[in-house]
């Protein structure tokens, strides 16, 4: 007999403690249940949990967490009555509600829900990047993640695995965020399509938890359902003390059976960007060089830790952003600010005349600092499909965050030989 993935292992656990394989239909009882509270999302599983189920508790509610990370700050009456709505159903059934700690998909991970081992829901992708820690975080349709607030046990089909392996040597100016980019112009963006991305490697094993955390937080964009990443003691490290739950971390075993083996050398692998319309639409960062740029912001779930941060500011320290243009810096979460302040990065930002939020996903998804026709914006954030970050006329170009510290600077896309010279 074969041994078995490290999905494989989470999926026997959750369903009954007996081994299963990629491809069976099993009831799991997921350890995590999350959410973050968004108009025809939260409140209609809300609304459905107590008209339709008729329900005063829900199974085992330590389970259950929602994140308010949207619509913050709340800008008229509307939005501040549906945080309250949520702050009171949290209160009635008395579960977790995480409010301006920052964006819920990473501070999950900060406090205690990336179990190693363990399976966690939602209905957003990026929640994927609890994979970092070796966490199974899978989103849902909300029809069957509203079955997981009322029922313990769901219907799920255990999915396969591919595994990426990352060799080589990663050059100089060349970020986590080029590497996925790179991967995605490699392989293509259905290459993990419905199943989950294991990535290991030489790489991956110099990469921190915030390097691995690009990676696992936009998965989605090979086509995989999540990401995943076998714990080292590294992770163990920071994830076992503040896990919320005591399972067994798990990795896949030597001969098990994967769906797929790609081996990615990144050795060729340069500074990397993403062209609108699509963040499938990886090229080199020197075919879009010399663009003119008016705004350019720095944060989202996938790019706005501590590293990226730092990148950025050795950039921008001592220097003045191009006249008329307007970067907004948002750290993921207020603990990734705190410790930015503290080493002096968010001075940095203001003295060269940058914006700084506080920790919010409105950035990210254009509700705040919107751009207007025939604009072009340079992001770490998660999208660029039109009218992401306001008019469907203006363009978003994805790159890592040093390449938006260098454009507010220039005003124009740089070259990747200059963001080679950054590092040294």
């Amino acid at each position: 007999m074969s041994g078995k993935t490290m999905v494989e292992k989470i999926m026997g656990r959750i369903s009954g403690g007996n081994p299963v394989s990629a491809g069976d239909e099993v009831k799991v009882r997921p350890d995590f249940v999350m959410a973050y509270d968004f108009p025809g999302y939260t409140d209609v599983i809300f609304k459905t949990v107590k008209e339709k189920f008729g329900l005063t508790e829900l199974p085992a509610k330590e389970r259950f967490v929602i994140f308010i990370d949207h619509m913050v700050p709340a800008v008229d009456p509307k939005e501040e009555e549906f945080h309250e709505m949520t702050r009171s159903w949290c209160r009635e059934f008395d579960i977790a509600c995480v409010e301006r700690e920052g964006i819920g998909h990473h501070v999950a991970g900060e406090t205690g829900y990336g179990v190693p081992g363990a399976f966690a829901v939602h209905y957003d992708g990026h929640i994927s990047q609890l994979g970092a820690l070796g966490c199974l975080a899978v989103n849902m349709p909300r029809q069957t993640l509203t079955e997981a607030f009322v029922r313990e046990y769901i219907d799920f089909q255990v999915p396969q695995t591919i595994r990426l392996n990352l060799v080589g040597k990663v050059q100089p100016g060349v970020m986590p965020r080029d590497l996925f980019h790179g991967i995605v112009q490699k392989l293509g963006n259905k290459f993990a399509r419905f199943a989950v991305l294991e990535l290991g490697g030489e790489v991956i094993d110099t990469l921190s938890l915030d390097g691995r955390q690009a990676l696992t937080s936009i998965s989605m964009f090979t086509g995989a359902l999540s990401a995943v990443i076998n714990p080292d003691q590294a992770m163990l490290d920071y994830a076992l003390p503040i896990a919320r739950l005591d399972i067994e971390p798990v990795t896949s075993d030597p001969d098990c059976r994967y769906a797929a083996v790609h081996t990615v050398d990144v050795s060729d692998i340069g500074v990397m960007v993403a062209q609108p319309p699509s963040p499938s639409r990886t090229t080199p960062l020197d075919e879009v060089s010399g663009l003119d740029v008016q705004v350019g912001y720095i944060g989202s779930c996938a790019s706005g830790r501590i590293e990226d941060l730092r990148a950025a500011a050795k950039v921008l320290q001592g220097k003045q952003l191009a006249p008329g243009f307007s970067l907004h810096v948002v750290p993921t979460s207020k603990r990734v600010m705190t410790k930015a302040a503290e080493e002096g990065l968010l001075q940095i930002f203001s003295e060269c005349g940058a914006f700084v939020s506080s920790a919010s996903c409105d950035f990210c998804y254009g509700r705040i600092a919107t751009m207007r026709e025939g604009q072009r914006a340079v992001s770490t954030g998660t999208l660029n499909v039109k009218g992401r970050m306001g008019s469907p006329d203006s363009e978003i170009f994805l790159v890592n965050a040093a390449v938006v510290a260098r454009t507010a600077i220039d005003g124009r896309i740089p070259r990747s030989e200059d963001m080679m010279s950054e590092v040294q």
